[in-house]
């Protein structure tokens, strides 16, 4: 097991806890991570585009002029991809797939990975608990400012509290993710991981069975 510190919203140490190895104790294979993420944010993609070719536009049905006798090049359909509103020659479609299929362990090993790569860079901070009687961003950013966060910050907890959701929603560069959803995504996208203990034990559970 490997020790870490524990603060509170004060930003004061005011304990340790012990992290198991497995999840907190990896070296980081970037290939792995990298291919991990590549799969993440393709399975994540939308399908937005999607243009007409020409039997699926509207119209044209008619012969703009007849094949000969006007000096004119020959055309059979003003849908044409050459006319202007006509279809669209090889552009993208909505049925196109951009899914990558990925080994669960190899996402939860990456994940361990990040999480390891954190800890090791100082970049996650361990919470007794956050709590909030009421909707506050100013006591939110004081928190923030108490623990020293600069850059963006994730903040992973075993379960929402809409006080904390919503105090931070004014503060730039924050968000939050329950502890048993987290992805090297988000992880990678933030410089700063806060965690309540809780959190850690829900990584445990969710996370070291698979």
């Amino acid at each position: 097991m490997t020790k870490v510190k524990v603060y509170d919203i004060e930003g004061k140490e005011s304990g340790e806890m012990n992290v198991p190895e497995e999840i907190f104790e990896l070296k980081v294979n970037d290939d792995l991570v990298h291919q991990v993420y590549v799969a993440h944010i393709s399975n994540a993609r939308q399908i937005l585009a999607d243009t007409k070719n020409k039997g699926e536009v509207r119209g044209g049905g008619k012969k703009p002029w007849k094949q000969k006798g006007t000096g004119r090049a020959r055309h059979g359909s003003s849908r044409s991809p050459i006319w202007k509103g006509g279809g669209v020659t090889f552009g993208p479609t909505s049925d196109r797939n951009f899914s990558k299929k990925i080994n669960k362990k190899m996402k939860t090993r990456a994940l361990f990975m990040v999480l390891s790569s954190k800890l090791r860079d100082n970049e996650l901070i361990v919470l007794d608990d956050l709590t909030l009687d009421k909707v506050s961003t100013k006591s939110m950013s004081g928190i923030l400012d108490k623990l020293m966060i600069k850059g963006k910050t994730l903040f992973s907890f075993d379960k929402k509290d809409n006080n904390i959701f919503k105090s931070m929603k004014n503060i730039p560069n924050t968000s939050m993710i329950a502890s048993n959803s987290l992805n090297i995504a988000d992880l990678l996208k933030n410089k700063t991981l806060i965690i309540n203990k809780k959190g850690i034990e829900m990584i445990k559970e969710t996370y070291l069975s698979v």
